[in-house]
């Protein structure tokens, strides 16, 4: 895919443009806030231009010196090595100028529930949080509980977490959908094979500025949590209900000791929860264009199974099997899956922008 010259030339004025605004000193408040998110976004798209304009003109020099018998020999050698450079940097800059989603830059919230499986789901609940607890340690993330309900055996009937950090939705949202486990339980004595499953929900975190909910639209409910918890259980009015009544949007808390705390943290998942469905109804109208994409972003669709006693893990949608079960589950392996995700979909885009 080329890329006109005269694009890479409004690219690198409009980059000149920000540099010089914001070494003016002259940016306040929302405004300055505004030209550093800009100058972060063109920042990496500017460097891969400059080094394709760069390439072209060094061609275009090397080329007119091929008609000097002196120069000839050491004009082709390095025009081999341009030519086959070339490419691979106009595919770089396509891929730093598709359209990037809005949510990328922003946290997430992940949401783990277990399915099918009854004790084995829930197990599986919580190997895949711990996964994605180290793998966001590997990232320099910081992953912090905003609700969990553990089951008797160990393990999460349902998890739900802040993950804060670079890049976290760009990265995660492709974990959304059913995650399927084929292991032998360790309370099978016949050495039986069981399929279980667990649902991942990864939702961008909005500012509060992205959504706005009238405290009159609120419904609050408090009373006892129930559950593990020792004296405090059943003595305190602590655990918060939060009704959305125009989507019916029910959110609870209970994990807090304190009901104001209890309170914030699940109008955080409000939030979040309101703010995707915002976004599936503007994306509507994309669905089309979504289908191109890696995964349809539907959470009922199933997108990986981990294959214990083949030590495999496959991920459906983009028929990658990797013999590293271990390393994957343990957290950091899980970078070679999101990489390869990320690649597939940047080609599907590519792919549907050049048709």
């Amino acid at each position: 895919m080329t890329i006109p010259a005269e694009r890479l030339d409004q690219i690198a004025n409009r980059f000149a443009e920000l540099e010089a605004r914001m070494a003016s000193g002259q940016l306040e408040g929302d405004a300055f806030v505004q030209a550093s998110r800009d100058y972060a976004e063109l920042e990496p798209v500017a460097k891969v231009a400059a080094e394709v304009k760069a390439a072209r003109e060094e061609i275009a020099s090397l080329e007119e010196m091929l008609g000097d018998p002196e120069m000839k020999a050491m004009a082709e050698e390095e025009l081999a090595d341009l030519r086959k450079r070339l490419p691979e940097a106009e595919r770089a800059l396509a891929i730093a100028m598709l359209p990037r989603d809005s949510a990328d830059s922003k946290p997430a919230m992940l949401e783990i529930r277990a399915g099918t499986g009854g004790d084995e789901a829930a197990l599986f609940a919580g190997d895949l949080y711990r996964m994605y607890e180290r793998f966001a340690a590997e990232q320099g993330w910081t992953v912090e509980p905003v609700s969990m309900s553990a089951s008797e055996v160990g393990g999460f009937k349902e998890v739900i977490a802040n993950v804060t950090g670079t890049g976290v939705f760009a990265k995660l949202k492709f974990e959304s959908g059913v995650h399927r486990v084929q292991r032998v339980p360790e309370t099978e004595s016949g050495g039986r094979i069981h399929t279980s499953a667990a649902t991942v929900a990864v939702l961008p975190e909005p500012d509060e500025v992205d959504v706005q909910i009238d405290p009159g639209d609120l419904k609050i409910d408090v009373y006892r949590a129930s559950g593990a918890g020792g004296q405090h259980v059943n003595t305190t009015d602590s655990a918060v209900r939060i009704t959305h009544l125009p989507t019916n949007t029910v959110v609870t808390c209970q994990d807090g000791r304190s009901q104001h705390k209890n309170r914030e943290k699940a109008m955080q998942v409000l939030r979040t929860r309101l703010y995707d469905a915002q976004r599936e109804a503007t994306q509507g109208a994309e669905a089309e264009a979504r289908k191109a994409m890696v995964g349809s972003g539907d959470r009922s669709e199933r997108i990986r199974t981990y294959n214990f006693p083949q030590g495999r893990v496959t991920d459906h949608r983009i028929g990658l099997t990797l013999q590293k079960l271990p390393q994957i589950i343990a957290g950091p392996g899980l970078g070679e899956l999101v990489d390869a995700l990320i690649a597939e979909d940047e080609a599907k885009r590519l792919a549907a922008m050049s048709e």
